[in-house]
């Protein structure tokens, strides 16, 4: 056989091979337009389908439309978090004091409790922080107990910043100082029982020095002063501090959909950027800045929050696959992102849905959901072995969220069964 026969055998096999794979995407769009097709008139849809690797957008509707991302926002902060600060940036609660020696078992001082965005400090660390003044021996504290939450502004409430804000989700105080939460449990009667409820603190700084101060009284450390908000002075001794990673805190922010700690860390992310006291105007044009500089679609979109409760979140999918795309070459920081995010079918808002598919402990994504929105993002690897991009959004006025979710579903299973 001639090189003339063999080139000709040679260019219809490849030319067979582009068919099948012509014929096998155009089978795919179809039939995702028909699980579309579902979807009510009079819906806001926007979808996007994209392989990374080779810049290919597989299927693409609506991507530069604004549209109300509900927790979707949670990708801009955790993904400008990692970027900014690194998956082993500590966020610390550092008890200090303003005597520079203690080796005689008095703080001729004050003790400070001064926060830096742990939103995972508990009564556990408190526990700790006090068991080290035991070991060294602490009798007495002549000065005050003094909470300080300085690292942040003091707004605490998203409506506070958020101009016509008027959120369906209350959170507890958002402060640079927190303790379980910023919630504690109260005791009420009603009906003639006396019943637990758990409640939001109203003052941070005072709240974990009010702490402070009972359970140092319980291991005998005499306080002459008293528990108060402040701010440390200058020149103080570290005694004892609790440390959380961002790598920990994202993981629970994508998983979980955490609205509190997603917007602590918002305010983290402007306090690191700026170097100057955190608050939300910084954080907002960290993100923005973030979205810029690394070339990904900037209009339409507007982040007002950490965590996307906000209705005055806007963004695009086009910004969305943007951040995702960075992120998937991001070689420093990408293992965190990808491990931050809810499994189908494992864990976090995903743990019940597409169990059973190819979807199944594969798809990795972040889910949103609001009154008449709902909206999901993540990486899907087909079963042809390419990753793969997909967003799909919805705002809607007819039609149950499981409703949509079932066709977001159905779309992200068709992708995991694909092999082009």
């Amino acid at each position: 056989m001639n090189k003339r026969i063999l080139s000709l055998i040679l260019l219809l096999l490849l030319g067979f091979t582009f068919i099948l794979n012509a014929s096998s995407r155009e089978e795919l769009i179809s039939k995702i337009r028909n699980i579309l097709s579902k979807v009510p008139a009079g819906t806001n849809t926007s979808i996007m389908i994209y392989n990374p690797l080779n810049q290919d957008t597989i299927l693409v509707e609506n991507h530069t439309k604004s549209m109300v991302p509900a927790s979707v926002t949670k990708l801009f902060t955790t993904a400008t978090a990692l970027t900014t600060m690194g998956g082993n940036h500590f966020f610390n609660t550092k008890l200090l004091t303003d005597d520079l020696n203690i080796n005689d078992g008095i703080i001729n001082g004050n003790l400070y409790i001064k926060g830096y965005g742990n939103s995972l400090f508990a009564d556990n660390d408190l526990n700790e922080m006090i068991s080290v003044l035991v070991k060294l021996g602490i009798k007495e504290i002549t000065g005050d107990i003094i909470g300080d939450d300085t690292y942040f502004d003091d707004i605490y409430v998203r409506d506070d910043w958020i101009p016509n804000e008027n959120a369906n989700v209350k959170l507890p105080p958002i402060s640079a100082l927190v303790l379980d939460r910023n919630q504690t449990i109260v005791q009420r009667k009603v009906r003639k029982r006396i019943r637990n409820y758990t409640v939001n603190v109203k003052n941070p700084p005072l709240f974990a020095a009010n702490k402070l101060k009972e359970k140092l009284s319980i291991e005998d450390i005499i306080v002459k002063g008293t528990a108060k908000s402040g701010t440390a002075t200058y020149e103080t001794k570290l005694i004892a501090e609790s440390k959380s990673s961002l790598r920990d805190i994202i993981s629970i922010i994508n998983k979980n959909s955490d609205n509190f700690f997603a917007e602590i860390l918002f305010k983290s992310i402007g306090a690191e950027a700026s170097g100057k006291q955190g608050n939300s105007f910084y954080s907002q044009q960290t993100i923005l800045n973030f979205i810029e500089s690394n070339g990904i679609y900037k209009y339409g979109t507007s982040v007002v929050d950490g965590s996307g409760i906000s209705r005055f979140d806007q963004v695009t999918l086009g910004a969305v696959t943007g951040i995702l795309e960075k992120m998937y070459f991001d070689l420093v920081h990408f293992d965190d992102f990808f491990n931050s995010l809810s499994i189908a079918g494992v864990d976090g808002t995903l743990r019940n849905r597409m169990k059973g598919t190819a979807a199944e402990n594969n798809f990795r994504g972040k889910t949103g959901t609001l009154n008449g929105v709902t909206s999901i993002s993540g990486y899907i690897t087909t079963s042809g072995g390419d990753e793969l991009i997909v967003g799909i959004m919805f705002e809607f006025s007819r039609g149950s969220w499981n409703f949509y979710r079932n066709i977001q579903d159905e779309i992200i299973i068709l992708l995991a069964e694909w092999n082009e």
